[in-house]
């Protein structure tokens, strides 16, 4: 592979990982950090595209184009599951019988609010969690510890307005 092939290749890869990143940014409201961001991103934009459109005679370069696009869009998912920015809210639904999981979830540092629920086979117990996103595959083998039947739905939420979350952050 020629060096201009790779370099188109790396030079997307950059760029739309950076694209990526500086939307989920603004999404998740960095939007000071998405600023900065989009000035290294649009640098390594016109850099690349400055290259291609140099070297337009080869369509090889154009496929590598494509590719670092493609490569670019996955790298900056990947790179977005691992950051995990923001909150999560699982909504959690088990057995009455597990009265005790609220405190034990609790006693884990996690807010829980609980109620009573009937569902199709008799009384359920409903549970709110909020964590931070980084921290949902650790609560969720938590809960499914304790109780493995648990119907667990995820989702994240936009706004807070006080709250357990909002009491600890204004403590510290």
């Amino acid at each position: 592979m020629s060096n201009i092939i790779f370099i188109i290749i790396l030079m997307n890869i950059i760029y739309v990982s950076l694209f990526t990143l500086r939307v989920i940014l603004v999404i998740k409201g960095y939007r000071a950090v998405a600023s900065l961001l989009s000035m290294i991103e649009v640098f390594v934009y016109l850099m690349g595209l400055t290259i291609v459109l140099d070297n337009l005679d080869k369509p090889i370069n154009i496929a590598a184009y494509c590719i670092g696009w493609g490569l670019g869009v996955y790298l900056g998912g990947k790179i977005e599951v691992f950051l995990a920015l923001g909150y999560i809210v699982l909504e959690v639904i088990v057995d009455s019988v597990e009265h005790s999981l609220p405190t034990k979830i609790r006693e884990q540092g996690y807010g829980v609010t609980s109620w009573l629920a009937e569902g199709k086979d008799g009384k359920r117990l409903v549970m709110k969690v909020l964590a931070k996103r980084n921290r949902e595959q650790k609560l969720r083998k938590m809960i499914t510890s304790f109780t493995p039947t648990a119907f667990i739905i995820s989702y994240e939420p936009t706004h807070f307005n006080g709250g357990f979350l909002l009491k600890g952050l204004h403590n510290k």
